[in-house]
């Protein structure tokens, strides 16, 4: 498992349950994430339970670090992030994912090796591993129900450093087996319906009918036609014309 550009460990720090320990490796996989430490596990190491719940992510876990300390987790790191839904009283940096992962980003960019710790399940990670960090997460969550996951909290973090890293377009339009129309088929569009509209007199009154043809040039203008669209109609108004020639 080799990747060309540098990317973040995540620390799973004495996770409970293989589960969890799973679904975070899905979660990182997801994202094109591999750097996986695992402090202390409770149940042990290789856990079966994990494998299991990682699905596809399961060479993830065989390429992850058993380490038995925080310490020994980010030795080689430049830049530590811990993640904690809780007010810790520690003076201390607190990012959100997507700010700390632009962070990380920039890190690695200039040759450093960032760290993200996630606690274990029952209370997350302890005040003597957070101070040990430069800054600390904190997702924007309900403040009534902060507690998230491990999965899903390193899913998050994961999101945010495929943002960070990969350029991907907010929106794209997927086209079936087709082209948008160009500016004369919609032309062509809109005179085939303004012949056939007023052979059936709807342009009425006479004194409305330019505002109404008006109207219907801009209606075709904002719709994003394809050429399929744009013979779909017109072959809605040759069906019309014929049917009303059969009555």
């Amino acid at each position: 498992m080799t990747q060309s550009s540098p990317q973040p460990a995540f620390i799973l720090v004495r996770p409970q349950m293989g589960e969890n320990i799973g679904a975070a490796a899905r979660a990182m996989w997801n994202f094109g994430l591999h750097h996986m430490r695992v402090v202390d596990p409770r149940d042990g190491w290789p856990n079966e339970r994990a494998v299991a719940l990682a699905s596809g992510a399961g060479r993830l876990l065989d390429h992850a670090g058993l380490v038995g300390s925080v310490q020994e987790a980010i030795q080689d790191c430049t830049y530590v992030f811990a993640t904690t839904a809780r007010q810790r009283g520690l003076t201390k940096p607190i990012v959100t994912p997507e700010r700390a992962m632009e962070q990380a980003r920039a890190i690695h960019a200039e040759g450093g090796k960032v760290g993200v710790l996630f606690g274990p399940e029952r209370a997350g990670l302890e005040n003597e591993d957070i101070v040990q960090a430069n800054a600390i997460i904190s997702v924007p969550v309900n403040p009534e129900f902060p507690s998230l996951n491990l999965g899903q909290c390193v899913l998050l973090t994961a999101y945010e450093w495929r943002r960070a890293t990969v350029e991907t377009p907010p929106e794209v339009m997927e086209m079936a087996k087709t082209e948008f129309a160009s500016a004369l088929e919609i032309e062509k569009l809109g005179d085939h319906f303004e012949e056939r509209l007023d052979e059936a007199q709807f342009f009425f009154p006479e004194t409305k009918a330019e505002g109404m043809k008006l109207n219907l040039r801009n209606l075709w203008s904002r719709l994003p036609l394809t050429r399929a669209d744009v013979q779909t109609m017109h072959g809605v108004m040759r069906q019309m014309v014929r049917w009303k020639e059969r009555g």
